[in-house]
């Protein structure tokens, strides 16, 4: 029998399993969706914005505790000009319809990646969505914007450097846990599950430290069409794998 031979499925609903406590996607696909339809890769955008939400709010609903979504790389700057305009101008309405829309929610909102690039009215906005949810007792939703796992690897090592050449921290009390506490995700476990829709094989630069024991589940399906019951066929597919980080 081979080793790489999975178990028969023993979970074949959600309301069987025990959810992950963090899930990170990976929202891939908008561009491609767009050109299927023969439409601007805008339109694909605004399509996979507003799936977005939706599954942030399901994910909430569930009990999911912290999710993460990418929604923009450092990698994505080298994208056409027009297109650059039409996310930030979609990241704007989608930060402004946030502060109105999810009021009433109990989701925290956290942006996490280098903010020093964007706009004055858009770092405004990210601001008064933390400040305005910071209180509140549900899911963390962490979006990924201008975010690669590199560099947050190179600012963690620059912010533990500088803490050691100013006599605030000994080079021998650097562990692994220091380091995760230099991470923008810091303070929150690191992701149980990564969602990839697409089809494709890649890490593609998200949460290189916080995925080193994180199970993916790749799925084909554009991001715009990605629903509900995509969300809880990965949650299933979780839950009938056996994790034993390294163990036995």
């Amino acid at each position: 029998m081979s080793i790489f031979k999975r178990k028969k499925p023993e979970y074949t609903d959600i309301s069987q399993i025990q959810l992950p406590e963090h899930i990170g996607i990976i929202m891939d696909g908008n561009g491609r969706w767009a050109k299927k339809r023969g439409l601007p890769r805008s339109a694909g955008h605004t399509a996979g914005a507003q799936t977005f939400r939706k599954i942030a709010r399901y994910c909430s609903n569930i009990g999911i505790k912290v999710l993460t979504v990418y929604a923009f790389s450092t990698e994505n700057w080298r994208r056409p000009e027009d297109e650059i305009n039409a996310l930030m101008k979609l990241f704007k309405d989608y930060l402004e319809e946030s502060i109105r829309d999810f009021k009433d929610d109990s989701i925290v909102l956290k942006f996490i990646g280098d903010r020093s690039v964007f706009s004055d009215d858009l770092l405004e906005l990210m601001t008064e969505n933390e400040e305005e949810s910071k209180n509140r007792d549900g899911m963390v939703l962490n979006i990924a914007m201008n975010y690669g796992g590199r560099a947050e690897l190179v600012t963690a090592m620059r912010g533990i450097a500088g803490d050691v050449r100013d006599g605030k921290l000994s080079a021998e009390a650097i562990d692994e846990q220091l380091i995760s506490d230099y991470l923008y995700t810091k303070g929150q476990p690191d992701p149980d599950l990564i969602i990839r829709p697409s089809g494709e094989y890649r890490t593609s630069n998200f949460l290189l430290w916080q995925s080193a024991y994180s199970e993916y589940v790749i799925m084909d399906v554009l991001w715009p069409d990605f629903k509900e019951e995509h969300l809880n066929k990965a949650l299933i597919e979780y839950a009938n794998r056996n994790r034993r980080f390294g163990g036995v």
